[in-house]
């Protein structure tokens, strides 16, 4: 027990060191999440009370498990249920306000909300074949429970997602009211109510639709295995990694941000909660090394809401994607490998040439991890690799897959526990007291990692009834192709309105919601627009599923660009401004395959043009980057010829070999003309010097977080 309240209060300094911020000030993670990521902004609960709901989180992580490898079980009685005890749990842990909380306390009015939406669902659940019968001739005490679940469901929405999803929701379902009312012969308003509610809540064209299905039938064990791997200590080993890769150049600390916020935010599959988990050690790190506060932020932001679309977990995503296009996962993971290697090799290629104009050096080589340590340490990755092999053989089922993956990480992590416990122990202690310490740490992890499984299934479960619910309105009011005509007809031949048009359609539904019913919503809404304009399905997937992500680091919503700001002790806004600008390749490499379909491996591609294609967008890329850094080879890039590198720079963005060579002879110019200049002496990039440097930061109003 000794070496187990050691290893606690070792694991509690390192975190408390790793926390401190430069000026000594230090950072409050779990104060962070709350204020940014409603998912954190649970009640506390201690003691026995603490127990009863962990041993409650565990049974439903365990319950969700158990029902997908092994219920054959109708559909709609299992959703049901499933959302019956979303319901539970989540009144239990999240409260309707933000502040107030007091510890061990649940209000009456959530009790009888939690009653009422339990009792809504469990009842449908439970005469799921006789309710499904009667069809649209449901009884008024069904319309009454189906409003119930509904609007419980909304409130739970609102305390653990946030509103502006629910006024998308609100609207939609006040539209098909209308469209009820005036479609119909004198329609009578309980029929409409009895026709909407039927039609959402008591078919799988609403609330337990497609999004909730996927939810239900892979991304829960998937979440659950994320939690599991995350206690390996993989975290650790990734930022250890990057550390080592990309530590000793110039600006290194930041490059680290990059790659270790990618490796572990596909894991996370939450943008917020990676800036937090990652931005902890990471941003102190860059503000150490000299990066100005609103950039350290910003580079640690746009990484971690990058890690959403990195091959191959994609923060859950990719399950869904493949579900929605109706082709094989793995398909999904190497389609996404060009896209996501292009959008942080922007951040990598922003993130240097800021190094540059600030003169900043490298980690020392000293205080890198060794090579022995990677080597030492490389098996924890083994249930990363285990998943994608088992998922890419086809010998095992998405949820088959999950499983063993899950029990891998489960050895791993005992392995890594037994091992570091051994290397710490005290002299004179027995290998057997050491084996029977590491069994009591792997058994609350485990009952950790289940329980932080079932917080996070919370979110993502009702976000995705949601979407659903989105999907079921458009459905049955037929708004989809209204929408998507009013688009059709105002890009008329240009394809480009119409991209433009659904990326704003997608920032804006996509503000302040989780990475995978982000993709539900985008799937549902904005996907059949751009397939109507006749981009390719695929494509069209991919172009919606950017754009709502990329909604996490947008002004004025920008959630993950805030949170890092409270870390970095940075403005908000100024910090959102410089995260959208690290994340161009997001704003404009869905334009490339879009228009480009090879980028995403699709139609008649070969090895050259692919790889012809990546060349040109990575220059691109860097001209476009320069022109925003306003620096390059210690010289300052004049305005003109910043207008210069940005139309060179998506010149060679445009498919077709005449913009390619323009775009290249511009970019190439440009660049010879500043290494001459910067060789002349026209001053080297020092901040102090950097006219105009801070004006993102600087000029930017310290405005509050749309909350």
């Amino acid at each position: 027990m000794a070496l187990l309240k050691r290893k606690k209060k070792q694991e509690k300094t390192e975190a408390e060191l790793l926390a401190a911020s430069p000026d000594g000030a230090e950072i409050d993670a779990e104060e962070v999440m709350r204020k940014y990521d409603r998912e954190s902004n649970t009640r506390i609960w201690e003691g026995i009370p603490k127990i009863v709901f962990t041993t409650l989180l565990v049974a439903f992580s365990v319950y969700c498990m158990a029902m997908t490898l092994l219920s054959v079980e109708q559909a709609e009685a299992r959703l049901a249920r499933f959302l019956a005890f979303i319901v539970i749990i989540g009144y239990m842990m999240f409260p309707a306000r933000k502040t107030g909380h007091k510890v061990n306390h649940i209000p009456w009015y959530d009790l009888v909300l939690m009653a009422a939406g339990f009792g809504a669902f469990m009842y449908f659940a439970l005469n799921c074949t006789d309710i499904l019968l009667m069809g649209a001739r449901i009884q008024p005490v069904h319309v009454v429970l189906g409003v119930i679940g509904i609007l419980v469901l909304a409130e739970l929405c609102r305390r653990c997602v946030g509103i502006p999803i629910i006024v998308v929701v609100a609207c939609l379902v006040a539209y098909a009211f209308y469209w009820q009312l005036t479609t119909g012969n004198n329609v009578a308003l309980y029929d409409a109510l009895r026709k909407i509610v039927q039609k959402l809540f008591y078919t799988t064209s609403g609330v337990i639709g497609t999004p909730i299905n996927v939810c239900y039938t892979y991304i829960v064990l998937f979440i659950i295995f994320g939690a599991f791997l995350e206690r390996t200590g993989i975290a650790n080993f990734f930022i250890a990694l990057a550390n080592r890769i990309a530590g000793w150049s110039s600006g290194g600390a930041a490059k680290v941000a990059v790659i270790a916020s990618a490796l572990c935010g596909m894991v996370s599959g939450s943008s917020v909660g990676n800036t937090v988990t990652t931005g902890s050690v990471t941003i102190p790190m860059m503000k150490k090394t000299g990066y100005r506060p609103p950039f350290a932020g910003a580079v640690e932001a746009a990484s971690s809401t990058g890690g959403q679309i990195m091959p191959p977990i994609m923060g859950a995503a990719a399950f869904l994607m493949a579900e929605y296009i109706g082709i094989p996962y793995l398909e999904v993971a190497v389609m996404a490998i060009i896209p996501a290697f292009l959008y942080f090799s922007g951040i990598f290629i922003s993130v240097h040439l800021e190094a540059k104009k600030l003169g900043l050096k490298g980690i020392p080589r000293k205080e890198l991890p060794t090579f022995k340590y990677l080597l030492q340490n490389c098996y924890l990755i083994i249930p990363l690799v285990l998943l994608v092999w088992l998922v890419a053989s086809g010998a095992r089922t998405m949820a088959v897959s999950a499983a063993i993956s899950i029990a891998g990480a489960f050895v791993i992590g005992f392995i890594n526990f037994l091992l570091t416990n051994w290397r710490e122990r005290d002299e004179g202690t027995s290998f057997g007291s050491v084996f029977a310490e590491t069994c009591k740490m792997a058994l609350f992890t485990t009952i950790d990692a289940f329980a932080a499984g079932a917080k996070n299934v919370i979110s993502v479960a009702v976000a995705c009834a949601m979407a659903g619910l989105i999907a079921g309105c458009i459905t049955v009011t037929g708004l989809a192709s209204t929408i998507i005509n009013v688009i059709v007809m105002a890009a008329g031949d240009f394809l480009i309105i119409g991209l433009v048009f659904t990326m704003l359609c997608c920032i804006v539904l996509g503000m302040g919601v989780p990475t995978t019913a982000n993709y539900c919503i985008m799937a549902s809404t904005c996907a059949p627009i751009l397939m109507a304009l006749g981009i390719n399905p695929i494509c069209a997937h991919f172009f919606v599923f950017y754009f709502g992500i990329v909604a996490d680091i947008t002004p004025p919503v920008a959630l993950a660009a805030y949170a890092a700001a409270a870390i970095a002790k940075a403005k908000p806004m100024a910090t959102a401004v410089n995260a959208s600008k690290l994340a161009i390749a997001a704003f404009i490499v869905p334009y490339i395959f879009a228009m480009n379909p090879s980028l995403l491996l699709q139609g008649d591609v070969t090895t050259a043009t692919v790889a012809l294609n990546m060349v040109t967008a990575l220059v691109g890329l860097f001209g476009v980057a320069v022109a925003l850094n306003g620096f390059l080879f210690k010289a300052k890039v004049n305005p003109i010829l910043r207008a210069a590198l940005v139309a060179g720079g998506l010149s060679m963005m445009i498919p077709g070999s005449l913009s390619d060579i323009i775009g290249f002879a511009v970019v190439s110019a440009i660049c010879a003309l500043q290494w001459v200049l910067g060789r002349r002496g026209q001053g080297p990039a020092k901040l102090a010097e950097a006219e105009g440097a801070d004006a993102a930061d600087a000029d930017v109003d310290d405005l509050e977080p749309a909350q």
